[in-house]
């Protein structure tokens, strides 16, 4: 997506949390250890990792690929994942011939317990509308082009129901554990702006 310019008036949100920061943490009211604790269990433990492991075990397990789609909710709480941001869970599948892909059109809606937190592009204005009026032309220009006979279906997610793909499992990877099957997938992927790949 693309980047748009700052003007000099208003620096960078980089800059900004950088900023505001720097003044909690000299002020007292924030220390820069838990704070980088906290940032690090959301980018690499909370998420991707554990959306990751749900999709393996939907992939290798039939019966709790058939709970996952009933009820994502109690499904994903099945693997000790939950928590704010994580209820009312909707999972929508991948198909040869169908292609889900996930946007929240107000706001920034996202299964954090499940898929960390949300990348920059996901907030991005361009994003929201675009992959609403022309998802095709947007996911080629993301690197995922889909065949002209695959369907495209965007679930707009809101506080009543946060949408969470599972993408279709790759060729070739038959002989893979369910570990290894979660090292393949990537974030993107549980959005639907990306496939997984087999490596």
């Amino acid at each position: 997506m693309t980047d748009y310019p700052h003007s000099a008036d208003y620096p960078s949100p980089q800059l900004r949390v950088e900023a505001l920061e720097a003044l909690l943490v000299e002020r007292g009211l924030v220390d820069p250890e838990m704070l980088d604790g906290f940032i690090s269990r959301y980018v690499n433990d909370v998420g991707p990792m554990n959306g990751a492991k749900v999709v393996a075990k939907a992939w290798v397990d039939p019966d709790y690929r058939k709970r996952l789609l009933e009820s994502g909710t109690d499904a994903v709480k099945e693997l000790g994942f939950g928590g704010p941001q994580g209820e009312h869970i909707v999972v929508v599948e991948n198909t040869p011939t169908l292609h889900n892909v996930v946007v929240c059109t107000l706001c920034s809606c996202y299964p954090w317990p499940l898929l960390g937190l949300p990348p920059n592009w996901y907030k991005d204005p361009a994003y929201r509308s675009r992959v609403v009026r022309e998802p095709r032309k947007l996911l080629g220009e993301m690197g995922l082009e889909l065949a002209d006979d695959v369907e495209i279906h965007v679930w707009d997610s809101s506080a009543e129901n946060r949408y969470f793909v599972l993408p279709n499992r790759p060729e070739g990877t038959e002989d893979l554990s369910e570990e290894e099957l979660a090292l393949l997938v990537s974030r993107d992927a549980m959005v639907g702006v990306a496939a997984v790949k087999a490596g």
